[in-house]
């Protein structure tokens, strides 16, 4: 596998190559990762059948909560917003949706920073479900998965990270500069991009892909809304837009 590469001063005045770590995470996304696999490890070897029951339904998403003559309020109503996005599935579950924080969350996390990528993780997160619930608000079935802000990790990438000339390299991403809405759709790596990510959430949405055992699911209305409030809100996020603002004020 080939890996960037870039020169050095090694003290004696000769150059030479340093190759950069093919995992090369920031650690606020380390720190969320490895949360998720704990949790499941607990979840898989440590909890009861009954006790892994009552995580998932305290712990995912329930739009039904939020009806006026639902059975099922609760405390689980304030954070279950956030907590269903580290409850998964299954061991396959998690290892795609690792993989796929890794590589988008990573680029996200150096660009924007620890604090600013926290925030962003708990908005998405909301958001998603919110979108999911106008879809669905008297379904009782929970909503688990990181999907949501990873998809929303996926539509902020798309407004920064797809150079027209160079395509899409992930240790360099996070320098490029913010793209208008006007360039975005006339990159036509980003146009591809998108198409594949709705083609692709069109395609699990036909049968709102889910785990049986257990009741719980995942759902292309929540990637839809994490991916919308990645696309149009990361501006809000962005440190580089913040700072090409102040020059412009300056001047």
């Amino acid at each position: 596998m080939n890996r960037p590469m870039n020169t050095i001063d090694d003290g004696t005045g000769q150059r030479r190559v340093k190759r950069e770590p093919i995992f090369n995470v920031p650690s606020v996304l380390a720190w969320i990762v490895g949360t998720l696999w704990v949790i499941h490890i607990c979840r898989v070897y440590v909890l009861t059948v009954v006790q892994d029951d009552i995580l998932l339904r305290q712990g995912g998403f329930i739009p039904a909560r939020y009806g006026i003559s639902s059975n099922l309020h609760g405390p689980a109503w304030l954070w279950s917003p956030e907590t269903y996005a580290f409850l998964h599935g299954d061991f396959v579950h998690l290892t795609v949706n690792s993989l796929f924080l890794v590589i988008f969350g990573a680029i996200v996390a150096r660009r924007i920073g620890a604090g600013r990528f926290v925030l962003f993780w708990i908005l998405s997160a909301a958001f998603s479900v919110v979108v999911y619930w106008l879809f669905n608000p008297d379904s009782a079935i929970p909503v688990i998965g990181a999907s949501g802000v990873i998809s929303a990790l996926m539509g902020a990438a798309a407004r920064f990270a797809f150079s027209k000339k160079r395509g899409f390299n992930r240790l360099e991403a996070h320098r490029l500069p913010y793209q208008p809405l006007s360039a975005v759709l006339t990159n036509r790596t980003v146009v591809v991009y998108v198409v594949a990510w709705f083609v692709l959430n069109i395609i699990s949405g036909i049968g709102h892909i889910g785990y049986p055992d257990f009741g719980a699911r995942i759902a292309w209305e929540a990637h839809l809304g994490g991916f919308l409030f990645g696309f149009f809100g990361f501006v809000f996020f962005d440190p580089l837009v913040t700072q090409q603002v102040g020059r412009r004020r300056r001047s």
